[in-house]
């Protein structure tokens, strides 16, 4: 299972949580753990966060088997209780606190998670089996104006009046179950010259329903007041984004309380992947880190 999610940006996150030997930090996101084994094994102690109870079986094999002396807790539930898992564990602050957000390796390799458009499942993309909608219920569900607007907003996908309409067309025919029928509407309804573009036609929508399935972006804006809450004076508050709609709320939440003195911002640019992280893993293109201290 180590190679259940590869963790993006390690060596960056290493350096800007700036690890110290015995000092507890909350990976919120944890995976498969890769980030958690990499913190363990500069000497912290690790709570490891993940609302997917298979990313919690990953990463109990990884860090049981990489890390067996070391001092970890794993908490099933989303990061938008936070403080919550934290002190339930008898944990009041922290040195470091990094959010890895968006899908895992090991989530877009499953087909039966539907979350790939390049796998053939059902469309679920649920990151927790306690969520009761499902990727399918909003296709199926919503009518045109609201997957019109939930294609621009969440997915900023130019197309998605067009694809919205071509939706709504093929659900007369018989319900949309799965990621193939979903992917071919999109190819369809997409202009030609799109098919041939450097990203697949179906990424942004895909995008759009994983996020509103999710509720990622809300969970992300009820998370990050409780990180500073949790930090200790001079800990660290990392986000990994990939979407511009997280960076977004994570660039001004770092801002609004920079200005307000809770916060000091560490990297004023962008922290993104080398050349050669990306030749590794392609998945990584995407990545964007932030990093900020707690006054």
């Amino acid at each position: 299972m180590a190679d259940y999610h590869v963790p993006v940006l390690l060596n960056e996150v290493i350096t800007n949580l700036n690890v110290q030997p015995g000092m507890w930090y909350i990976d919120a996101t944890t995976g498969g753990g890769g980030h958690s084994e990499a913190i363990l094994k500069h000497g912290g102690k690790v709570i490891g966060i993940d609302q997917d109870p298979e990313a919690l079986v990953a990463a109990r094999r990884r860090l049981t088997t990489a890390c067996p002396n070391a001092s970890w807790q794993l908490a099933l539930g989303n990061f938008d209780q936070l403080e919550k898992l934290a002190k339930e564990r008898g944990i009041n602050n922290v040195s470091g606190i990094l959010f890895d957000l968006g899908v895992s390796s090991h989530q877009l390799e499953m087909p039966a998670r539907g979350f790939s458009f390049n796998l053939e499942g059902p469309l679920d993309m649920r990151m927790s089996p306690d969520l009761k909608v499902t990727a399918a219920d909003l296709v199926n569900g919503l009518n045109e104006g609201e997957l019109n607007e939930l294609f621009c907003k969440l997915g900023e996908e130019i197309y998605s009046r067009r694809i919205a309409k071509a939706i709504c067309r093929a659900r007369e025919l018989g319900q949309i179950i799965t990621t193939n029928q979903l992917v071919k509407i999109i190819l369809t309804a997409c202009p030609r010259q799109v098919k041939f573009d450097h990203i697949h036609p179906a990424t942004r929508c895909f995008q759009a329903l994983r996020i509103a399935v999710n509720d990622e972006l809300n969970n992300l804006k009820i998370a990050l007041p409780q990180a500073i809450s949790l930090l200790q004076t001079k800990g660290r508050l990392l986000v990994i984004s990939f979407h511009s709609g997280e960076d977004k709320i994570v660039k001004n939440f770092m801002k609004d309380n920079e200005k307000q003195r809770v916060l000091t911002i560490i990297n004023k640019d962008l922290i993104r992947p080398t050349a050669q992280e990306v030749s590794e893993n392609p998945r990584s293109r995407s990545a964007r880190l932030r990093v900020a201290q707690k006054i």
